[in-house]
């Protein structure tokens, strides 16, 4: 059984970091590619990173460029998330998924989602 844990949220103020972590298990997941979805209230979800199965490639919306950095630990079946200078706008509910593609970065190409955990950025 595919599961997907995200971990890492939470509340921080305008200006802040924090690094989002999930964990992959129920398969080998490093031929994949991986990626970070957001949600905020009225919102459709909407693509924030993705990334190939080695690494090599790299999709960022263009609202968190130069901001967030994804990366991952095909070791440990781990994709991180590391946010930057946050912004009150990028308050929203957090999603990693996989895809079954090496290469994806649209929200259909994805397969298996986590649960999501909350990232609160206060003004």
């Amino acid at each position: 059984q595919v599961q997907l844990v995200e971990s890492g949220g939470g509340l921080v103020q305008a200006g802040g970091s924090l690094r989002l972590s999930c964990a992959a298990s129920g398969r080998t997941f490093s031929r994949y590619a991986m990626g970070w979805f957001r949600q905020a209230p009225g919102k459709e979800r909407e693509l924030v990173a993705a990334i190939s199965w080695i690494g090599a490639r790299t999709d960022l919306a263009d609202s968190v460029k130069g901001r967030f950095t994804i990366s991952r630990d095909n070791a440990k079946n781990t994709v991180y998330l590391q946010m930057n200078s946050l912004k009150p706008e990028d308050t929203a509910i957090y999603y990693c998924a996989v895809s079954l593609r090496t290469v994806a970065s649209t929200i259909s190409e994805y397969d298996y989602w986590g649960q999501g955990t909350q990232v609160t950025v206060s003004s």
